[in-house]
Protein backbone atom coordinates (compact mmCIF):
# COMPACT_ATOMS: atom_id res chain seq x y z
CA UNK A 1 0.00 0.00 0.00
CA UNK A 2 1.54 3.41 -0.96
CA UNK A 3 1.97 6.47 0.82
CA UNK A 4 -0.82 8.32 -1.21
CA UNK A 5 -3.32 5.31 -0.56
CA UNK A 6 -2.95 5.61 3.26
CA UNK A 7 -3.32 9.09 2.67
CA UNK A 8 -6.77 8.83 1.20
CA UNK A 9 -7.91 6.42 3.65
CA UNK A 10 -6.95 8.69 6.28
CA UNK A 11 -8.35 11.41 4.80
CA UNK A 12 -11.32 9.19 4.29
CA UNK A 13 -11.51 8.20 7.87
CA UNK A 14 -11.81 11.69 8.71
CA UNK A 15 -14.10 12.77 7.08
CA UNK A 16 -16.71 9.80 8.35
CA UNK A 17 -15.54 11.25 11.73
CA UNK A 18 -16.58 14.79 11.20
CA UNK A 19 -19.86 13.78 9.37
CA UNK A 20 -20.74 11.35 12.17
CA UNK A 21 -19.95 15.03 14.28
CA UNK A 22 -21.48 17.15 12.66
CA UNK A 23 -25.18 14.90 12.74
CA UNK A 24 -27.64 15.77 15.23
CA UNK A 25 -31.23 14.06 15.75
CA UNK A 26 -33.72 15.67 17.85
CA UNK A 27 -36.67 14.12 19.42
CA UNK A 28 -40.34 15.41 19.02
CA UNK A 29 -40.23 16.71 22.43
CA UNK A 30 -36.78 17.86 22.68
CA UNK A 31 -35.56 21.29 20.61
CA UNK A 32 -31.34 21.99 19.85
CA UNK A 33 -30.16 25.19 21.19
CA UNK A 34 -27.21 26.22 18.84
CA UNK A 35 -24.24 27.90 19.86
CA UNK A 36 -21.07 29.08 17.02
CA UNK A 37 -18.38 30.24 19.11
CA UNK A 38 -19.87 30.68 22.02
CA UNK A 39 -22.86 32.83 20.64
CA UNK A 40 -26.71 31.43 20.47
CA UNK A 41 -27.69 30.95 16.67
CA UNK A 42 -31.30 29.11 17.66
CA UNK A 43 -32.74 26.24 18.62
CA UNK A 44 -33.25 23.25 15.88
CA UNK A 45 -35.83 20.38 16.25
CA UNK A 46 -37.14 18.25 15.88
CA UNK A 47 -35.72 15.83 13.33
CA UNK A 48 -32.16 15.56 11.72
CA UNK A 49 -29.26 18.60 11.13
CA UNK A 50 -26.21 19.23 11.12
CA UNK A 51 -23.46 21.49 12.72
CA UNK A 52 -20.15 22.57 12.15
CA UNK A 53 -18.17 20.42 14.18
CA UNK A 54 -15.71 22.29 17.09
CA UNK A 55 -17.59 25.22 15.42
CA UNK A 56 -21.14 24.71 16.99
CA UNK A 57 -21.99 23.59 20.53
CA UNK A 58 -25.32 21.86 20.71
CA UNK A 59 -27.57 21.37 24.15
CA UNK A 60 -30.60 19.65 24.04
CA UNK A 61 -33.96 20.74 25.93
CA UNK A 62 -36.90 18.53 26.73
CA UNK A 63 -40.10 20.37 26.28
CA UNK A 64 -42.77 17.92 28.17
CA UNK A 65 -43.82 18.85 31.49
CA UNK A 66 -41.87 18.05 34.67
CA UNK A 67 -43.84 17.24 37.45
CA UNK A 68 -41.38 17.73 40.67
CA UNK A 69 -42.18 17.34 44.31
CA UNK A 70 -41.23 20.15 46.45
CA UNK A 71 -40.27 18.25 50.02
CA UNK A 72 -41.88 19.01 53.41
CA UNK A 73 -41.25 22.59 54.31
CA UNK A 74 -42.00 24.12 58.15
CA UNK A 75 -44.05 26.90 58.06
CA UNK A 76 -45.40 28.88 60.74
CA UNK A 77 -48.86 30.43 59.63
CA UNK A 78 -50.39 33.85 60.27
CA UNK A 79 -51.82 32.71 63.83
CA UNK A 80 -48.56 30.90 64.96
CA UNK A 81 -49.69 27.22 64.42
CA UNK A 82 -46.11 25.55 63.30
CA UNK A 83 -47.10 22.60 60.13
CA UNK A 84 -45.63 20.88 57.39
CA UNK A 85 -46.90 21.29 54.41
CA UNK A 86 -45.36 19.23 51.13
CA UNK A 87 -46.70 19.94 47.68
CA UNK A 88 -46.14 19.21 43.54
CA UNK A 89 -45.36 21.53 41.46
CA UNK A 90 -45.76 20.96 36.90
CA UNK A 91 -44.06 23.17 34.81
CA UNK A 92 -42.37 23.10 31.36
CA UNK A 93 -39.87 24.70 29.10
CA UNK A 94 -41.48 27.23 26.56
CA UNK A 95 -38.38 29.08 25.36
CA UNK A 96 -35.37 26.92 25.08
CA UNK A 97 -33.56 29.51 24.29
CA UNK A 98 -33.85 31.44 27.75
CA UNK A 99 -34.06 28.43 29.80
CA UNK A 100 -30.14 27.74 28.68
CA UNK A 101 -29.03 31.03 28.63
CA UNK A 102 -31.22 32.80 31.50
CA UNK A 103 -30.04 30.45 34.15
CA UNK A 104 -27.95 27.73 34.80
CA UNK A 105 -30.50 24.52 35.98
CA UNK A 106 -34.05 26.16 34.90
CA UNK A 107 -34.78 22.61 36.86
CA UNK A 108 -33.10 23.22 39.92
CA UNK A 109 -34.05 27.12 39.89
CA UNK A 110 -37.57 26.04 39.70
CA UNK A 111 -37.25 23.88 42.69
CA UNK A 112 -35.94 26.09 45.11
CA UNK A 113 -37.96 28.83 44.00
CA UNK A 114 -41.40 26.53 44.95
CA UNK A 115 -39.89 26.02 48.24
CA UNK A 116 -39.42 29.99 49.15
CA UNK A 117 -42.56 30.51 47.91
CA UNK A 118 -44.32 27.38 49.77
CA UNK A 119 -43.14 29.06 52.82
CA UNK A 120 -44.00 32.59 52.21
CA UNK A 121 -47.32 32.35 50.86
CA UNK A 122 -48.13 29.92 53.46
CA UNK A 123 -47.38 32.06 55.99
CA UNK A 124 -49.40 35.10 55.27
CA UNK A 125 -52.87 32.97 55.79
CA UNK A 126 -54.66 31.41 58.61
CA UNK A 127 -54.77 27.35 59.55
CA UNK A 128 -58.06 27.45 58.97
CA UNK A 129 -57.65 29.18 55.29
CA UNK A 130 -54.66 27.01 54.89
CA UNK A 131 -56.90 23.58 55.39
CA UNK A 132 -60.65 25.01 53.51
CA UNK A 133 -59.43 27.61 50.81
CA UNK A 134 -56.79 24.95 49.44
CA UNK A 135 -57.64 26.21 45.65
CA UNK A 136 -57.51 29.42 46.27
CA UNK A 137 -54.27 29.04 47.94
CA UNK A 138 -52.79 26.76 45.25
CA UNK A 139 -53.59 29.43 42.65
CA UNK A 140 -51.47 32.17 44.37
CA UNK A 141 -48.34 29.84 44.50
CA UNK A 142 -48.76 29.27 40.94
CA UNK A 143 -49.27 32.37 39.63
CA UNK A 144 -46.12 33.96 41.81
CA UNK A 145 -44.11 31.09 40.73
CA UNK A 146 -45.09 31.41 37.28
CA UNK A 147 -44.20 35.17 37.19
CA UNK A 148 -40.58 34.79 38.71
CA UNK A 149 -39.89 31.09 35.80
CA UNK A 150 -41.05 33.03 33.34
CA UNK A 151 -37.51 34.63 32.22
CA UNK A 152 -36.24 31.66 31.97
CA UNK A 153 -38.50 30.11 29.98
CA UNK A 154 -40.04 27.97 31.95
CA UNK A 155 -43.95 28.25 32.11
CA UNK A 156 -44.83 27.22 35.98
CA UNK A 157 -48.93 25.37 34.76
CA UNK A 158 -49.98 23.83 38.07
CA UNK A 159 -49.17 23.77 41.98
CA UNK A 160 -50.69 21.40 44.30
CA UNK A 161 -50.48 21.59 48.06
CA UNK A 162 -50.39 18.16 48.71
CA UNK A 163 -50.20 17.02 52.17
CA UNK A 164 -50.21 19.35 55.32
CA UNK A 165 -49.40 17.42 59.21
CA UNK A 166 -50.68 19.24 61.75
CA UNK A 167 -48.99 18.92 65.75
CA UNK A 168 -50.77 16.49 67.73
CA UNK A 169 -51.88 18.89 70.08
CA UNK A 170 -53.37 21.13 67.47
CA UNK A 171 -54.76 17.30 65.99
CA UNK A 172 -56.86 16.81 69.74
CA UNK A 173 -58.36 20.33 69.70
CA UNK A 174 -59.66 20.25 66.40
CA UNK A 175 -61.30 16.89 67.33
CA UNK A 176 -62.44 18.67 70.84
CA UNK A 177 -63.78 21.31 68.25
CA UNK A 178 -65.54 19.03 65.81
CA UNK A 179 -67.36 17.30 68.80
CA UNK A 180 -68.45 20.12 70.13
CA UNK A 181 -69.61 21.49 67.00
CA UNK A 182 -71.51 18.39 66.26
CA UNK A 183 -73.34 19.06 69.62
CA UNK A 184 -74.68 22.27 69.21
CA UNK A 185 -75.68 21.27 66.12
CA UNK A 186 -77.74 18.27 67.86
CA UNK A 187 -79.04 20.60 70.33
CA UNK A 188 -80.03 22.83 67.80
CA UNK A 189 -81.92 19.96 65.71
CA UNK A 190 -83.34 19.07 68.95
CA UNK A 191 -84.93 22.45 69.65
CA UNK A 192 -86.21 23.23 66.49
CA UNK A 193 -87.86 19.71 66.74
CA UNK A 194 -89.41 20.67 69.93
CA UNK A 195 -90.75 24.05 69.06
CA UNK A 196 -92.21 22.53 65.94
CA UNK A 197 -94.08 19.54 68.11
CA UNK A 198 -95.14 22.00 70.85
CA UNK A 199 -97.06 24.52 67.43
CA UNK A 200 -98.56 21.18 66.30
CA UNK A 201 -99.92 20.30 69.72
CA UNK A 202 -101.16 23.85 70.07
CA UNK A 203 -102.89 23.68 66.40
CA UNK A 204 -104.63 20.52 67.58
CA UNK A 205 -105.70 21.87 70.39
CA UNK A 206 -107.54 24.95 68.73
CA UNK A 207 -109.10 22.22 66.54
CA UNK A 208 -110.12 20.12 69.53
CA UNK A 209 -111.01 23.22 71.55
CA UNK A 210 -113.89 23.97 68.17
CA UNK A 211 -114.92 20.71 67.56
CA UNK A 212 -116.00 19.17 71.38
CA UNK A 213 -117.20 15.71 69.64
CA UNK A 214 -113.54 15.54 68.08
CA UNK A 215 -112.71 14.72 71.86
CA UNK A 216 -114.62 12.23 72.82
CA UNK A 217 -114.02 10.19 69.87
CA UNK A 218 -110.22 10.36 70.54
CA UNK A 219 -111.00 9.58 74.22
CA UNK A 220 -113.13 6.14 72.80
CA UNK A 221 -110.18 5.41 70.40
CA UNK A 222 -107.70 5.91 73.36
CA UNK A 223 -110.01 3.26 75.23
CA UNK A 224 -109.83 1.31 71.94
CA UNK A 225 -106.39 1.07 71.69
CA UNK A 226 -105.54 0.41 75.58
CA UNK A 227 -108.76 -2.37 76.10
CA UNK A 228 -106.67 -4.46 73.38
CA UNK A 229 -104.06 -5.08 75.86
CA UNK A 230 -104.20 -7.81 78.50
CA UNK A 231 -104.66 -7.07 82.47
CA UNK A 232 -105.83 -3.61 81.26
CA UNK A 233 -107.70 -1.04 83.92
CA UNK A 234 -109.98 0.70 81.75
CA UNK A 235 -110.69 4.52 83.66
CA UNK A 236 -113.39 6.17 82.31
CA UNK A 237 -113.75 10.04 82.37
CA UNK A 238 -116.85 12.03 83.23
CA UNK A 239 -117.12 14.78 80.46
CA UNK A 240 -116.44 18.58 81.40
CA UNK A 241 -119.83 18.79 80.07
CA UNK A 242 -121.46 16.61 83.10
CA UNK A 243 -119.32 18.59 85.96
CA UNK A 244 -120.27 21.72 84.81
CA UNK A 245 -123.92 20.72 85.19
CA UNK A 246 -123.57 19.27 88.49
CA UNK A 247 -121.55 22.41 89.70
CA UNK A 248 -124.34 24.89 87.65
CA UNK A 249 -127.17 22.32 89.85
CA UNK A 250 -125.07 22.69 92.98
CA UNK A 251 -125.14 26.38 93.04
CA UNK A 252 -129.19 26.69 92.31
CA UNK A 253 -129.57 24.17 95.27
CA UNK A 254 -127.71 25.94 97.62
CA UNK A 255 -129.83 29.54 96.39
CA UNK A 256 -133.21 27.94 96.79
CA UNK A 257 -132.08 26.05 100.19
CA UNK A 258 -129.83 27.47 102.16
CA UNK A 259 -129.61 24.37 104.74
CA UNK A 260 -129.57 21.78 102.41
CA UNK A 261 -126.75 19.60 102.35
CA UNK A 262 -124.56 19.97 99.49
CA UNK A 263 -123.89 17.24 96.79
CA UNK A 264 -120.69 14.70 96.74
Amino acid sequence: MTESQIGLIVAAAVLLLLLFASVRIVQEYERGVIFRLGRVIGAKGPGLFFIIPIVDRMVKVSLRTVTMDVPPQDVITRDNVTVKVNAVTYFNVMDPIKSVVAIEDHIVGTSQISQTTLRSILGQVDLDELLVNREEINQRLQQVIDAVTDPWGVKVTLVEVKHVELPEAMRRAMARQAEAERERRAKVIHAHGEREAAETLGEAAEILERHPAAVELRILSTMTEVATERNSTLIFPLPMELLRLIDTLRGTLDQRNPSTPPLV
